[in-house]
This record gives C-alpha cells, sequence and structure tokens, in this order.
C-alpha cells in the first residue's frame, strides 16, 4: 500500500534533491527506488529533469517507462515527482521534468507559459527517456497532472509514442485563462487580449517583461477565495508543499497564446488507451467530463471519480493518492507493462 502523509516546508532542508513530498528519496539505495538528476538540451534550452529507476533496475531488463507531466506553476519535486516515484516503484522508469522557461529548466524571459512549449516539453521528455538505459522505447506511457494533463491530452493527439495516456485533476489552461475559471470572466476576454497585445508591445519596444499572477497572496486573501482550487493551491504551493522554484506568476503576454488554446479539441484523435481521473468534489471537473466526452476516437477509455476528493486533495491527500495510484497501476499494467497492447481496462 502506497502511504503518502502531508509535508511542511521545513522538511524539504532535509532533502538533497530538494523534493517536497512525504516519505521522498533522500538517498538512493541498492534494491529500493533510485532518483537520477538529469539535464538535456530541448529546441536549444537547458531542460531539468528527474528519472525515477524501479528497485530492480537492470541493464540486462527492458522496462516500460511513463512520462509525467506536471502543473501549471509546479515543478518536478512537488504532485509530478510524487507519482513518477510512486510508479517507478510499480517498476517502470518514470521521467518529470520542470517545463521550458520554469522550474530549473532554462529559458529566458523566465516563466513564459505557452501551450505549445509544454507540448513541446512533453515530447522532449519523450525522446530523452526513451533513449534511456534499458527502456523499451515501444512501452512508454503518458501521466499529465492538473494543467500538465491538458497538455498531455493535446501531444498525445499526434504522439503515437505514447501507448496509453492518463490525466489527474486534468485543467484546461486556456480555457481557464481566456473564459475563467467556471466562466467567471467572459465579460473582460476582450480587455485582457488587448492588455496582452500591450504587454507584447512592451516587450518589443522596451524589453519590459510584465506578469500575470504574481501578486503576493496571504492566507486571508485565500480563505476569502470562491473555489476550493485556488484556496487550496494557495496552502499546498505556498505552504505545505512549498518550493522556491514553483510560482503562480506568467508573462502576460503568453495570454496571447494560452487564450487561443483548448486542450479538448481534436481529441477525436486520442486512439490510445485513455484513464481520466478527478476527485468528485472538484470544481475543476466540468474540464475532465468535457474533454473526456469528446474523446471519441478511443476504444477503451475509463473516467473515475475518486470518491469525496478535490483537485488539489489529490496531489497529496494519502487515502485518495492511494486510489489514483491503484488506478494507474491497473491502467498502465494493461497496456505497456507487457508488450501485448490490445486488451481493454
Amino acid at each position: 500500500m502506497v502511504i503518502v502523509l502531508p509535508v511542511s516546508a521545513q522538511q524539504t532542508k532535509d532533502n538533497p534533491f530538494g523534493l517536497v513530498y512525504q516519505n521522498a528519496i533522500t538517498l538512493n539505495q541498492p534494491g529500493k527506488v533510485n532518483i537520477r538528476q538529469v539535464s538535456y538540451r530541448l529546441n536549444g534550452i537547458s531542460i531539468a529533469a528527474n528519472i525515477y529507476l524501479p528497485a530492480d533496475y537492470s541493464l540486462d531488463k527492458r522496462y516500460p517507462a511513463i512520462v509525467v507531466a506536471h502543473p501549471n506553476g509546479g515543478v518536478k519535486e512537488q504532485v509530478a515527482g510524487l507519482y513518477a516515484e510512486q510508479l517507478a516503484g510499480l517498476g517502470y522508469v518514470t521521467i518529470v521534468a520542470d517545463a521550458s522557461y520554469q522550474g530549473a529548466s532554462g529559458g529566458e524571459p523566465r516563466n513564459v507559459d505557452k501551450p505549445a512549449n509544454r507540448v513541446e516539453d512533453i515530447r522532449g521528455m519523450a525522446d530523452h527517456i526513451s533513449q534511456f538505459p534499458a527502456v523499451d522505447p515501444n512501452r512508454i506511457g503518458l501521466l499529465g497532472i492538473c494543467g500538465g494533463g491538458g497538455y498531455a491530452l493535446k501531444a498525445a493527439q499526434t504522439d503515437k509514442r505514447f501507448k496509453a495516456v492518463a490525466t489527474l485533476s486534468m485543467f484546461n489552461s486556456g480555457i481557464v485563462r481566456k473564459n475563467g475559471f467556471q466562466n467567471s470572466a467572459l465579460n473582460t476576454i476582450q480587455d485582457r487580449m488587448k492588455q496582452a497585445s500591450e504587454a507584447r508591445q512592451l516587450e518589443v519596444s522596451k524589453g519590459i517583461i510584465t506578469y500575470t499572477a504574481d501578486t503576493r497572496i496571504t492566507d486571508e486573501m485565500a480563505d476569502k477565495m470562491p473555489f476550493d482550487l485556488y484556496r487550496e493551491g494557495h496552502y499546498y504551493y505556498n505552504r505545505t508543499h512549498a518550493h522556491p522554484n514553483s510560482t503562480f506568476r506568467y508573462t502576460t503576454s503568453s495570454l496571447l497564446d494560452l487564450m487561443a488554446f483548448d486542450a479538448s479539441t481534436d481529441m477525436d484523435l486520442i486512439d490510445q488507451p485513455l484513464l481520466m481521473i478527478a476527485g468528485s468534489k472538484a470544481d475543476s471537473y466540468y474540464m475532465t467530463d468535457s474533454a473526456f466526452k469528446k474523446a471519441t476516437g478511443s476504444k477503451h477509455k475509463e473516467l473515475y471519480l475518486i470518491p469525496e476528493a478535490t483537485h488539489i486533495q489529490t496531489y497529496f491527500v494519502p487515502k485518495y493518492v492511494n486510489q489514483a495510484v491503484s488506478k494507474f497501476e491497473t491502467f498502465f499494467s494493461i497496456y505497456i507493462k507487457s508488450p501485448i497492447q490490445e486488451k481493454t481496462i
């Protein structure tokens, strides 16, 4: 059974890999899941990644692999690392990388957040892990969490190296940036597009970079937020699982690309097995529901709701993480653990 407990930010000082989830690897030991910190180049940018190796990892074997895409504003040391480590414990070589322009990866200006970059980051992880020693490039799966889930769907639509695709608490970044969460900002779309255009012009004319969501949020401010996702997200990212590389901010000019992006378009192009997981109480569930209904090209698809869980609670609450990992174990064991693909959930 997977045992995961909340972690305080103070505990990160004791983790040499910078991991901020409870019971994370602190030392590579024989016979246990190990972590390798790697870097590689992607379109001229240095990408920082962690690769998790199964306890029995040997160059004499061939392993299935899973690419894990992190949430918006998140980094590889948070929830994406947690699930990557748990899946490595089940026998998969897993990789999670900081997005280009974010975290410990390179790219200037900092915190550019364009959908095309995020999709390319996922392809880049597949490039790297497919060449990693003892990995079978014909058995690669994909797991996207929150914003990484939306980008995972988009990547899988065209990149058929991914033989099975899963999402957890999927967040459709472009739709939310355009319409607001739960369509709460429909009346300001044109104004915000104008602001993004002006920000782009400011970058070109004066080299000045402006940012959105760069306000320092207090606990009191968070407590008054109307949505569980943002209220609980504040405590997760800024308190219990804080990491110095993790930030909500992004360049305002990124909205020119974000506001024209919809992860749920062309969902019929996904013909791989698909598993989408969300909390039954997640106020972000509408995004998973919409994308899942459009996935008409997949013969083997499943939507699973974790009872009583909210969006952020799927990141760290033990019983919810356990349920998600159990579903992922069943799903990926069917479709990529064995070379045989034609099976059903």
